[in-house]
This record gives structure tokens, sequence and C-alpha cells, in this order.
């Protein structure tokens, strides 16, 4: 994941590595968010799909994602719950988007939505999430060694 705005740091947050996610465009108007995602292998079972608790990694990164465009990089929602409907196989080695849009983000409570689509617009899954706006976490300073 490249540095932007939203973020404001070079540094992506460890798990961007493991989704392979890459941010695609936000659209204001709508408030939606689209990433894509090259599904690694070891997110994979032996029936060659993304393991489902797994998809809603992706899902819950778009969604994340819409929030924290909406508030210009001021904060990020952190779940109370997250519901997901599966519904095609994520093959190993596919590229996927995925969209996120901010429902409704009132003082205490936001509703998210999400959804991931192959590279022939089919739909794969889709997901709500209920969260509460926080801080947007920063990175930490690891001392090396």
């Amino acid at each position: 994941m490249t540095t932007d705005k939203y973020f404001g740091h070079e540094t992506a947050s460890p798990h961007s590595a493991l989704l392979a996610s890459e941010f695609v465009g936000w659209d204001e108007a709508t408030q939606t968010a689209t990433m894509r995602f090259t599904v690694q292998e070891q997110m994979c079972t032996w029936r060659g799909g993304v393991q489902g608790g797994l998809v809603a990694g992706y899902l819950d990164d778009v969604m994340g994602y819409a929030y924290v465009a909406a508030t210009d990089g001021k904060e990020a929602p952190l779940n109370l719950d997250l519901s997901m409907s599966l519904i095609r196989l994520v093959p190993a080695g596919a590229v996927i988007t995925g969209t996120g849009r901010v429902v409704k983000a009132g003082r205490r409570v936001i509703f998210l939505e999400g959804e991931l689509h192959d590279e022939e617009g089919r739909l794969l899954a889709r997901s709500s999430s209920t969260a509460i706006p926080t801080p947007k976490p920063q990175p930490e300073t690891r001392p090396e060694g």
C-alpha cells in the first residue's frame, strides 16, 4: 500500500502486506472507498479458496478505509460487530476488488457496508459492520534489534 492523504504515512499497517491491499480510490459523493487485493496462497484452505474468516479481513479493511477517508484521515472505526455472507469461493491468485461504504456515521456509532467482486464483476462476499469512531492509530515506533 502506498502513502496517501488519508493515512498520511509511508508505513502501512502490518496486515496490509498479508492482504496484499492497494488503495484504488475514494468517492466523496457516495462515501465509497475502492481497494484491490491480490489473493495470496497463504490465505487459502486446501479447497483452493480464501478461508472464510480471512475473507472478513478483506471486507473489514475496505469498510474501515472508507471511514478513514470519510474523516479525512482523522478517525478510524473500531468494530462492534461484522456480519458477512460468502457468496462464491475467493480463489488463490485472484485479483479482487473491494468496495466499502459509510452508510451513516454519527458521533457514537458508524454503519458500514462492504462487497468483494472478482475480475468479471461477480459478487464474492458482502458484509455490514457496526463500529465506534476512534482517533486514527499511528504506526508504532519500535526500537531496532
